[in-house]
């Protein structure tokens, strides 16, 4: 008899790890308090980044860190508030903005989102999923020369540690590469490795492929602790029923720190709000996805609309939709293209993203229950780190060998 494993979680890393599990022959139930893909996984920016290797946390970033808690337009932001867990937060993070320790996350980094773009490759290949997937790169754009040149810095790093290439394009060379561009810009810095895909097909899609294999998914399923004996989970207690299993993967992303108690650990995940705005495409779209770094605004073209996103906001688990924020999207990509937006709005939305203090998943055992396995924490990355983290995950609970070392991620006490 195969044995049975609970996913709790139904965003796309506790998706990516259902399929991994099944494939791998579990029995392999989902627990999503809400609905499937309903929260970071629906309408982020879509991409699938290896070029996104660099930590949060490295030189210099605490002072502009600071800097932005006083600027309510700043695309970063923290509200000020009597906080334990965001302070405990911000100082392992400051203790983490330097070199030595950047680069020590960015070699874990690099190897599980080279991973990860592997495995969507080979996911698309065999399964055949409608999800808009275009490997057509990411392009980063520039106003200044001074921004320009500072992320040749960037590309230079990221060629020198890790091989990763970036093409640059001067002057109105950039427009010429994607029209929609206005001319007059400083350039830019293609990244040819990146791809991208609509997240929320990408979920639809994966999900009817888990339930015509056997998948069982519980909705609006609230996951509330686990019985257990002899420092073994036996059954996940959700506010519909008791769930029985062998093991249990816990992939509830931002949500993760809220469950402390029923884990018996402390998870030190913030929420990092981000917003993005969906619509018609312009008559006028971008072809390439292109990111605007000095207004820190992200741009996707879909196949079927157009988004613009990014923000971080550190407001803890606030739910509103703030008009500020979007209008900030709106301005930032006004300075860059010929038709920044188009009518109609479909969806503004907010998502929020699981921050750790070193810019790592966590992807580890619990002590208190040796068959739980934590999976949280991917940071702005979830979507780009989901398929090597469901693989390695099915691996670690297979008592596989493992594509990529599981050590830098076992991160719990």
């Amino acid at each position: 008899m195969a044995q049975r494993v609970v996913v709790i979680g139904g965003g796309v890393v506790g998706t990516a790890c259902a399929y991994y599990l099944n494939q791998a022959g579990w029995t392999v139930s989902i627990v999503e308090q809400k609905t499937v893909g309903s929260g970071a996984s629906h309408a982020n920016c879509g991409y699938v980044s290896p070029s996104h290797v660099l930590p949060l946390a490295g030189p210099g970033v605490m002072g502009s860190t600071l800097k932005a808690m006083f600027s309510p337009n700043s695309p970063f932001s923290i509200k000020p508030r009597f906080d334990p867990t965001l302070w405990s937060w911000l100082l392992r993070f400051a203790s983490r903005c330097n070199e030595t320790d950047m680069l020590a996350a960015a070699q874990s980094i690099n190897a599980l989102l080279a991973e990860s773009r592997r495995r969507y490759d080979e996911l698309f290949e065999t399964e055949k999923l409608d999800v808009e997937w275009q490997t057509l790169g990411l392009l980063f754009t520039f106003l200044t020369k001074a921004a320009m040149e500072h992320h040749g810095h960037t590309v230079h790093l990221l060629s020198e540690k890790f091989g990763m290439r970036a093409d640059k394009y001067e002057g109105d060379a950039v427009s010429k590469l994607e029209p929609a561009l206005k001319t007059g810009l400083a350039g830019g810095w293609h990244y040819p490795g990146d791809a991208h895909l609509r997240p929320d097909k990408l979920m639809s899609s994966w999900r009817r492929l888990l339930e015509s294999r056997g998948v069982t998914i519980h909705e609006n399923c609230e996951f509330r602790g686990f019985a257990s004996m002899n420092q073994q989970a036996t059954r996940a207690i959700t506010s519909t029923g008791e769930f029985e299993a062998d093991a249990f993967v816990v992939a509830t992303g931002a949500w993760t720190p809220l469950l402390n108690q029923q884990l018996g650990c402390k998870i030190l995940i913030q929420p990092g709000k981000g917003y993005s705005m969906t619509m018609a495409r312009p008559a006028k779209c971008p072809t390439i996805p292109l990111m605007f770094e000095e207004h820190r605004v992200a741009v996707t073209p879909m196949l079927s609309g157009y988004r613009l996103g990014s923000i971080m906001e550190f407001a803890g688990y606030d739910s509103s939709i703030h008009p500020r924020r979007m209008e900030m999207l709106r301005s930032g990509a006004s300075h860059y293209l010929q038709e920044p937006t188009a009518e109609p709005v479909i969806e503004q939305w907010y998502g929020w993203r699981p921050m750790t203090p070193n810019s790592l998943p966590i992807i580890d055992r619990l002590k208190s229950f040796g068959n739980v396995l934590v999976s949280a924490g991917h940071n702005m990355l979830g979507l780009s780190m989901a398929t090597g983290t469901g693989r390695l995950v099915a691996d670690l609970l297979s008592e596989r060998p493992t594509s990529i070392d599981p050590k830098p991620f076992a991160t719990l006490n």
